[in-house]
């Protein structure tokens, strides 16, 4: 049993709060509003993977660089992390392709 995974993974995501914070991009932007969104996909996600081990589909794969952990059969306390992870990536990443797209045209000037 070891941290490794689970290290990565909240290393991982302290980057996505470094990026958020620097760039205004999801918590920074919208703090109620992005508790909310995260906790939506954090919520079905769960229920995803819930179900998927209920249908036999998911389960957990030993190896030693997860903790062993569980928080429920089948649903290692990693799963919870990388959940989060995953969606504070992908609403980072649409608001800074907002950011980037709302740059440019704003550079390119009005359209003729």
């Amino acid at each position: 049993m070891t941290f490794a995974y689970l290290a990565t993974l909240l290393l991982s995501l302290g980057a996505m709060v470094l990026l958020d914070r620097r760039f205004r991009l999801f918590f920074w932007r919208g703090p109620a509003r992005a508790a909310i969104v995260l906790g939506a996909g954090l919520v079905l996600f769960l229920a995803w993977d819930l179900a998927g081990i209920g249908l036999g589909i998911f389960y957990r794969g030993e190896t030693t660089l997860m903790t062993g952990l569980q928080l429920a059969p089948e649903l290692p306390i990693e799963e919870f992390f990388f959940l989060a992870f995953l969606s504070y990536l992908t609403m980072n990443a649409v608001h800074g392709a907002r950011l980037l797209l709302a740059t440019r045209s704003r550079k390119a000037g009005p359209a003729r």
